[in-house]
């Protein structure tokens, strides 16, 4: 709290997250669709950006993922917009998971780049938003990806492209 926010108006937020090496046990063992698909019917927890984030739901076929998320004011910038870090969040994420579906177990993937294009504004009146990725190439060291987010309305809002850097996990 700084010095000039009155405590009558501090509002408060709270969440908790699962462990993340319980995602990092399953690289091994199953495909990075079997491990989405095990995310978005609640079998496995989400990670803990999800929740960080606050985002709504997850949807994973191959090739493509698709991410809700209902924009909130612990989200805001000081200028009273959803903060360019969550969008970009969002971005990164579909972008990578759509890569993610598209791995067999023992392979994994890191983001080398993500190049993001702001279009409009976001507020809590934007409504909820919707980002898809999809891959565009794979090859086997790189892929690489887009993520376009829309608002409740269809409009694009933010755009961006990813490089992935693909790569063995060690057995362990």
């Amino acid at each position: 709290m700084t010095q000039t926010q009155d405590p009558a108006t501090l509002r408060t937020r709270t969440f908790g997250w699962s462990d993340p090496a319980e995602h990092a046990s399953q690289l091994g063992r199953r495909s990075g669709m079997e491990i989405l698909q095990a995310m978005a019917a609640g079998e496995l927890p989400p990670p803990p950006i999800m929740n960080l984030i606050d985002a709504a739901g997850l949807h994973a076929e191959e090739g493509s993922v698709t991410i809700t998320l209902d924009p909130q004011e612990f989200h805001y910038n000081p200028l009273g917009t959803v903060h360019g870090g969550v969008i970009s969040t969002l971005l990164d994420t579909a972008a990578a998971c759509s890569v993610h579906s598209t791995l067999p177990a023992g392979v994994g993937y890191t983001s080398m780049d993500l190049n993001v294009k702001f279009l409009r504004a976001v507020t809590v009146d934007s409504g909820r938003l919707t980002c898809t990725g999809a891959v565009l190439q794979r090859g086997r060291r790189t892929a690489l990806a887009e993520a376009r987010l829309v608002d409740a309305a269809g409009r694009l809002v933010a755009h961006a492209t990813s490089s992935c850097l693909l790569f063995e996990i060690p057995a362990a």
